[in-house]
């Protein structure tokens, strides 16, 4: 190895994507399982390296140097070796204030809660108290060194103002998880969360809903590798730069989500969608029938329709998952809220709008098989729909006109 990454799992990373757009070398994905690392850091057969979950603590021991700001937070996730000698750099550190900056989210005088214990934890510590922060408190599963539990942060700090989010907690591929309760916490101005896949965190997400400041963690991972890209080959990188990098890599990893009605376009115009943008497309429908083995009417009539649902929202999960993907969800599919937020994860959600006069009721859906029951569906799902879509998209007209709509609000 030259160039890389090194974790116990890092089937989630972006990573070498990130160095790829940055500059022009061989830079490799490396999973080392927790027996395998001590073998590997004292081999030393790389030229430069950057360390995550679990390690960025575990490496330490075996480095030569430490920079000022690693030494200060204890904790490495760039390593460069210099002749045979290794120096350990902790470029999270700029990469945590980039985000926290770019999203114009004030830590100064604010009570801060940082969720987690390892390293990226002592990292949010560090930037929240050099950005004048209050108060910074870390949570933890179990009390342990300047850790308090999360019972005891609902109980004592439920005033907390900024929380950062540093645990694993909803990362792919277990994207449903959410640390804390963001409902506790009603003076909660701002949520930071250090989790880039999927691209908003039900956390995240939950907390925009709310009217809050919110991001995930992808910015900071392009502008600390830029910082530890600097250190790898000796160069520097522009700002501009790095939200270039980190616009492109968006734009590779974000579905569009298409909801609405029965017979209202979904899958015609996904499949167009997904001809003219190069993505992958996919139909919830299509995947519950995999995964029962049976088609929709007949699992409406084994189960009823709360079996489907349930159905429906392991395949809303699984699809919610992919990206770059253009996604037809069945109708009523936002009728679940779980299933919303995890599709608004990786995705921009589209609700084709199309008049109620011009949708057709058909024997294959078992809810909106003949007129009436489609009307009924109509007004009960409408607000729906319209509440739960970051854009509405009317089809009344030619399918030209809507597509470009879509592809233009999406790209833009």
């Amino acid at each position: 190895m030259e160039y890389g990454c090194i974790g116990e799992k890092l089937t989630h990373s972006f990573s070498k994507e990130i160095h790829a757009q940055l500059f022009d070398y061989d830079y490799e994905i490396r999973e080392i399982p927790k027996g395998e690392l001590k073998a590997f850091m004292t081999e030393r057969n790389f030229k430069a390296i950057n360390v995550t979950i679990p390690y960025k603590q575990d490496v330490i021991p075996y480095l030569d140097w430490l920079s000022d700001t690693a030494k200060q937070i204890g904790a490495v996730n760039t390593i460069v070796n210099r002749d045979g000698k290794l120096y350990g750099y902790n470029t999270d550190f700029a990469g945590m204030t980039a985000l926290i900056k770019l999203n114009g989210i004030e830590i100064s005088g604010k009570l801060v809660l940082v969720l987690g214990s390892g390293g990226t934890s002592k990292t949010a510590v560090a930037v929240a108290k050099s950005l004048g922060a209050r108060q910074v408190i870390r949570v933890s599963r179990t009390a342990k060194e300047d850790c308090i539990t999360y019972k005891e942060a609902y109980k004592n700090f439920a005033d907390t103002e900024v929380i950062i989010n540093t645990t694993p907690c909803g990362m792919y591929p277990n994207i449903i998880g959410e640390p804390v309760d963001i409902d506790v916490f009603k003076n909660c101005e701002a949520v930071v969360d250090a989790i880039y896949n999927p691209l908003c965190s039900n956390l995240v997400i939950r907390a925009k809903d709310k009217g809050i400041n919110a991001t995930g963690g992808l910015y900071m991972l392009v502008a600390q590798a830029a910082v530890a890209a600097e250190l790898f080959i000796d160069t520097t990188v522009s700002e501009a730069k790095i939200y270039d990098v980190y616009k492109k890599i968006v734009a590779t990893k974000r579905n569009i989500v298409l909801t609405g009605m029965p017979s209202c376009g979904k899958s015609t115009i996904g499949k167009r969608l997904a001809d003219e943008l190069g993505m992958q497309f996919v139909d919830t429908d299509d995947e519950i029938v995999k995964m029962a083995g049976k088609p929709i009417s007949q699992i409406f009539a084994d189960l009823g329709e709360s079996g489907f649902r349930d159905i429906e929202s392991h395949a809303v999960a699984t699809v919610s998952a992919k990206q770059n993907c253009i996604i037809a969800t069945g109708g009523g599919a936002v009728l679940r809220e779980q299933n919303v937020t995890l599709l608004k994860g990786n995705g921009t959600i589209y609700f084709i709008d199309r008049p109620l006069e011009k949708l057709v009721s058909t024997d294959d859906r078992p809810l909106s098989s003949n007129r009436d029951d489609l009307i009924k569906r109509y007004n009960e799902r409408y607000d729906i729909y319209c509440n739960t879509a970051d854009k509405r998209i009317v089809n009344d007209g030619e399918i030209e006109t809507l597509i470009n709509a879509i592809k233009e609000d999406f790209l833009k």
